[in-house]
């Protein structure tokens, strides 16, 4: 088996993983709306947890009566309604994908499709679930890669231009019309051929990275293996 033939094989494979793990874009956005949930619970405990110490401790020195008492209850309320009712994660549009930091692109990608599941067909939406595992997997990878490198502008391209523009071109056609056929082309059809498309040129680019990173690491392991090599032949 030649190298890349290795290099895809364990990509296939981490990309099963995540697939028998059922993580699905609905998922992870479920797990994503979880957290938020406790950071919010978690804040208002913090609040709450330092009103009492402050009342506590004002009490050693002065007794706080009815209106002390009062006035510690409002500071409890307030907190409370205050971190409740503060905006969680702004929503992710088309339009600002562009603006993403290239690390944060596939999981903004990630939500951005989530979004749009009720508006896409079953075909697509089980293709948008791939391309999910597919960000997942890729998302590490970009952390190391910077922001002027062709495959980072292509990967830029891709997710922030290409994508967007297949989806939301599907979704301006009036729905009657997306599975009449014109000029010899289904809109639903192409829109799901479009996704196969991108979720292949996404596989693709995770097994590039994961070729150069595979060589990066070869290279420097022949270094060390000659460097120390060197050394035992002083050594003798």
């Amino acid at each position: 088996m030649s190298r890349s033939d290795r290099v895809l094989a364990d990509a296939e494979a981490v990309l099963r993983r995540h697939s028998e793990r059922g993580r699905s874009l609905s998922a992870r956005a479920r797990d994503r709306r979880n957290a938020s949930i406790m950071r919010r619970l978690g804040r208002i405990g913090g609040a709450i947890f330092v009103i009492l110490m402050g009342a506590m401790i004002a009490g050693w020195f002065l007794p706080l009566g009815t209106n002390g008492v009062m006035i510690v209850l409002g500071l409890l309320l307030i907190a409370t309604m205050f971190f409740a009712l503060l905006p969680g994660d702004r929503p992710v549009s088309a339009d600002t994908l562009a603006q993403t930091e290239l690390p944060a692109l596939p999981l903004k990608t990630e939500i951005w499709l989530e979004t749009q599941r009720k508006a896409l067909p079953a075909p697509a939406v089980t293709l948008i679930d791939s391309i999910g595992v597919r960000l997942e997997t890729l998302a590490p990878q970009l952390e190391r890669l910077n922001e002027q490198d062709p495959a980072a502008l292509e990967i830029r391209r891709l997710l922030s231009d290409h994508l967007p523009e297949l989806v939301t071109g599907y979704q301006s056609i009036p729905a009657p019309m997306r599975r009449e056929e014109r000029n010899g082309r289904v809109p639903e059809k192409q829109l799901v051929e479009g996704l196969g498309v991108i979720e292949a040129e996404i596989a693709r680019m995770t097994e590039n990275l994961a070729s150069g990173d595979l060589d990066k690491l070869a290279t420097q392991n022949r270094f060390l293996e000659l460097k120390y090599q060197e050394a035992k032949d002083l050594g003798r």
